[in-house]
């Protein structure tokens, strides 16, 4: 089944404020055929975000941030996460774009380059939100410290870890943060020949 499946009956905007939620009444095409029945369903409308994992190849380390998640502390989790950096994509700017300038605001890095990772969507049945994922090569020498934008209230904790080390609080289940979790996954299985791509660029710059 494809999207000319879905009859969207109404939609209406039922708050706009640091996000903005959207009421849909839709049905849709059922397996055994014919529509089912009318849903009414509320959609948080997130949009289209890109996130990036810093590695240095050259040192086996890579980059993440550490924040408080309001989400997070309403569900009872601890609410300060190691994460990747992220942002929502701005009008007439690219993923990649999004993820070089997020890198510099929160981390103090320069990306050289970026490798695409995956696209996913973070929970389809409540957000539109869809992620853009990418490993990022950067420097880490000297990199650290507290970032972030005071205006808009941001307080991130930067931390360089080597890959082995973060792998394993992967493991541990010390990242709970999804794109965290995929990025690093991603890196468990690649990251030698994502280094060899890179090592090898280098030499013939």
């Amino acid at each position: 089944m494809t999207r000319t499946d879905v009859e969207q009956i109404s939609r209406e905007v039922v708050y706009d404020g640091f996000f903005r939620l959207d009421r849909y009444r839709l049905r849709h095409r059922q397996f055994a055929g014919g529509l089912g029945p009318v849903l009414t369903r509320e959609i948080l409308e997130r949009g289209r975000v890109a996130a990036v994992l810093p590695v240095d190849p050259e040192r086996d380390r890579v980059v993440l941030i550490e924040q408080f998640r309001p989400g997070a502390w309403a569900a009872d989790w601890e609410p300060w996460l190691l994460e990747c950096v992220a942002g929502v994509i701005e009008p007439g700017e690219t993923p990649e774009a999004m993820a070089r300038r997020e890198a510099r605001e929160e981390m103090g890095c320069t990306v050289t380059d970026l490798v695409p990772i995956a696209t996913f969507l973070t929970s389809p049945g409540a957000t539109t939100e869809t992620v853009r994922m990418f490993c990022g090569r950067v420097d880490s020498d000297g990199v650290g410290g507290l970032h972030g934008l005071a205006e808009e209230g941001e307080d991130i904790r930067v931390s360089v870890v080597s890959i082995e080390d973060a792998v394993a609080l992967l493991d541990a289940g010390r990242i709970v943060n999804a794109k965290a979790i995929i990025a690093l996954q991603w890196i468990a299985r690649h990251y030698d020949a994502l280094k060899a791509r890179w090592m090898t660029a280098r030499r013939d710059e």
